[in-house]
């Protein structure tokens, strides 16, 4: 897109160049006047010739310019209609995002092969944590959707940071352990003892949002299982460290315990950017449907054509 934009200032720059060029060319052409350098037979000398052909791929120049003026505004045109289509998508995936984060929960299915099909969706489970076996994926910030949308696009971020609380969590009901992300504690409350009004040890019931496996992004470290920092949620490993069951749900809000981490810490808010990059093509658009319009006319009006024995030679 910045390139786009940056070939067009350059094109805008070009035409004045070129046009003067062509003048300056014509113009040195016409001092070859009919009266003063004519053979007998009334025929120019043997450089008029060399001229047409320069003429010739002026002329050649001149209209691959044009089709390239007249190529931007469609294909800007094609490219914001595309990004319309892009935004379209991206609420329709959001709205739907947010209704299954919002729905009613429902009991957990046992079945893993089940539960890799509701992502997203809120369940509810009963039982106590192990909080001997705690992970921490780090750093993290809070989750607060007003904050950054204010703070979208910025390099940095106002948020404090810390980690995201993983623990075991054995499911009475069902007879098996799953992992819980409790939720946010900051960088200073990362160790147990420091909080330990929130390691509740008796049964409780929560309701949480149901989380896959992620692969690695670009430039993301690696987990280190020895030192328990994990930077992205790799449930095999996570499974094999704990001995839980490959399942993983985030915490909502309401299942904090005071003293605890923050739960709550499911990110909902997709990147939508595609209003700016509507303007953007459109923008484009129309500049290159104004620019090509009025350089192909400006060419066409200043077009003129001077004998040559027989021949016609083009210039402005």
């Amino acid at each position: 897109m910045v390139s786009l934009t940056s070939l067009l200032t350059y094109s805008r720059r070009l035409l004045p160049t070129l046009k003067t060029q062509n003048h300056a060319f014509y113009t040195k052409r016409s001092f070859f006047l009919p009266g003063a350098f004519k053979r007998v037979d009334g025929r120019f000398l043997g450089f008029g010739r060399q001229s047409s052909s320069t003429a010739a791929t002026a002329a050649e120049k001149d209209s691959f310019l044009k089709w390239f003026l007249l190529l931007i505004p469609a294909t800007t045109f094609g490219l914001g209609t595309w990004q319309v289509k892009r935004r379209q998508w991206k609420l329709k995936l959001i709205d739907d995002l947010t209704r299954l984060t919002t729905a009613e929960p429902i009991p957990l299915p046992l079945d893993p092969y089940e539960v890799n099909n509701l992502e997203y969706r809120r369940v509810k489970v009963r039982g106590r944590y192990d909080h001997s076996q705690e992970l921490y994926i780090m750093p993290r910030s809070p989750v607060d959707p007003e904050r950054e949308a204010r703070e979208a696009g910025r390099l940095s971020s106002s948020a404090e940071t810390g980690a995201n609380v993983i623990t075991p969590f054995h499911c009475t009901d069902l007879g098996i352990t799953i992992l819980v992300n409790r939720g946010f504690v900051p960088r200073q409350k990362i160790r147990p003892e420091t909080r330990m009004k929130g390691q509740v040890e008796d049964e409780v019931e929560l309701v949480g949002v149901v989380r896959l496996t992620e692969n690695r992004k670009p430039f993301v470290p690696n987990n280190d299982v020895e030192r328990n920092r994990w930077h992205y949620r790799d449930l095999e490993a996570m499974a094999q460290v704990t001995g839980a069951a490959p399942i993983f749900i985030d915490a909502d809000f309401g299942s904090t315990i005071p003293g605890g981490p923050i739960g709550g810490q499911t990110r909902v808010t997709l990147r939508n950017e595609h209003m700016q990059y509507i303007i953007t093509w459109r923008i484009a658009e129309t500049c290159g449907g104004s620019w090509a319009p009025m350089y192909i006319d400006s060419e066409d009006r200043g077009t003129f054509t001077v004998d040559h024995g027989g021949k016609s030679l083009h210039g402005n």
